[in-house]
């Protein structure tokens, strides 16, 4: 007698949310495709170490065929997603680049959507060019040369005014992602002094613009005033109540509460201001016209166990989904955590409607919050209980290279950091690509 055949899932996306649902159905006598555009899962969290030459690309990505290489059930697809059809449940597919071969369709009883989220310029998209992101390991390749091209320049500069700028370096956007890369970039210009013999890389200029009235608004007030106070020592400056106004390849204009402009001539931008969710969630909300909802945001609109309404067997999961609960719409903080909780809560109300049994509504725990300034410099909100400091920092290391995919990556990650914490040095100081700007 032939076997029955087993139940198929798709899942689209290798983010957070994406792995974590395919890592718990692969354990389960199903059929698991995964779709990404990327051959490779990357820590999104450390890509500001990648961006500032302390981690190679290497040691915080890690290939999705060898995460799976022991599971005959699950296949990878190297694709982009053109279109969902909810009706035939069939995913439409297209090649990453001319000459890869994809399958144009993919068959799917039931369908995991995880998207994740970009950066939002908020309609000056012409900025990406001179401010580029940190959602992507191209990004942080790109912002890497340029900081790294930066320091060359101001070697062999002999005018004071150029000079200044190729040290000027402006993060717009003080979250944890634009804290961390501010501190990030003013260790580099103080550990980088012993390598130059002209330019005067401590006295580098590091500014956080934040339209907020403070960093880290999403921790207690008494952490954020810990971190400004943290930054300041290492030679940043942040600008609050400040908005960026304009930036070009020489400068970076911005507004402070008063109204007053201000020009800052600056070679190096990084923006960490604001995201949008994928433009996915568009794609799948259009694929059904009567179920399809979005928010203002771009979001698409889920019922209370992540499902899309009226279509019990698509979850959608991540930054790129509101959740209904009642007549109220609730988003969700960006964060890794709450994609891989949402992740696991799909992969089990998958099996649990597999087993007959009734889904259950999402709840996510949350189980703090923690950002890095610099070396020994954090600052943790863990359920209430506030850390700074060393202790926080030591926390952050910790959480960090236990959700980091892959032993020999942690492993490499672990003395990679001790190497940097003992010596200041950076091994993967390397300027590449073209995208980094010309002197």
């Amino acid at each position: 007698m032939p076997e029955p055949a087993r139940h198929r899932i798709v899942v689209v996306g290798g983010g957070f949310a994406g792995l974590q649902a395919a890592l718990k159905l692969a354990k389960r006598p199903v059929e698991l495709t995964l779709v990404d555009r990327r051959n490779f899962h990357l820590f999104q969290p450390l890509a500001y170490q990648v961006a500032t030459g302390a981690l190679s690309p290497s040691e915080i990505c890690y290939p999705l065929r060898t995460i799976f290489r022991g599971r005959r059930n699950v296949e990878v697809v190297l694709a982009e997603v053109a279109g969902f059809d909810l009706d035939a449940r069939r995913v439409e597919l297209r090649p990453v680049a001319e000459g890869v071969p994809a399958p144009a369709t993919l068959e799917y009883d039931s369908l995991i959507v995880a998207g994740g989220s970009r950066y939002s310029y908020f309609g000056h998209d012409g900025w990406h060019a001179h401010a580029p992101e940190l959602k992507s390991l191209e990004g942080a390749l790109d912002i890497r040369s340029r900081i790294l091209t930066a320091l060359e320049a101001a070697e062999w500069e002999p005018d004071r005014e150029r000079r200044c700028a190729w040290l000027t370096f402006v993060v717009v956007g003080a979250g944890p992602t634009g804290v961390e890369m501010a501190g990030q970039i003013a260790e580099i210009a103080r550990d980088s002094v012993r390598d130059f013999r002209r330019a005067d890389t401590a006295a580098a200029r590091v500014l956080l613009v934040e339209v907020a009235d403070r960093v880290l608004t999403g921790f207690p007030p008494s952490l954020s005033t810990s971190a400004e106070r943290s930054l300041r020592k290492l030679g940043v400056t942040p600008l609050l109540e400040h908005t960026v106004t304009d930036i070009d390849g020489d400068a970076v204009t911005t507004s402070s509460p008063s109204g007053e402009q201000t020009r800052y001539g600056a070679r190096t931008v990084v923006w960490a201001a604001g995201v949008a969710p994928s433009g996915l969630a568009r794609v799948l909300a259009d694929a059904d016209a009567d179920a399809g909802e979005v928010d203002r945001a771009g979001r698409v609109v889920v019922e209370e166990d992540l499902t899309l309404r009226g279509h019990p067997e698509v979850f959608a999961l991540g930054d790129m989904v509101a959740i209904r609960r009642g007549d109220e719409l609730q988003t969700l903080p960006g964060l890794a955590p709450v994609a891989m909780q949402q992740g696991r809560h799909a992969a089990r109300m998958l099996l649990a409607r597999l087993g007959g049994r009734k889904t259950q509504p999402f709840h996510y725990r949350d189980k703090g919050n923690l950002a890095t300034i610099g070396r020994a410099r954090a600052v943790a909100d863990l359920k209430g209980m506030h850390l700074s400091g060393a202790p926080a920092w030591v926390t952050w290391l910790a959480v960090h290279l236990w959700y980091l995919i892959g032993f020999q990556n942690r492993l490499l990650v672990l003395t990679r950091w001790a190497f940097s914490f003992l010596t200041h040095g950076r091994g993967a100081r390397l300027i590449s690509g073209r995208n980094q700007p010309q002197p």
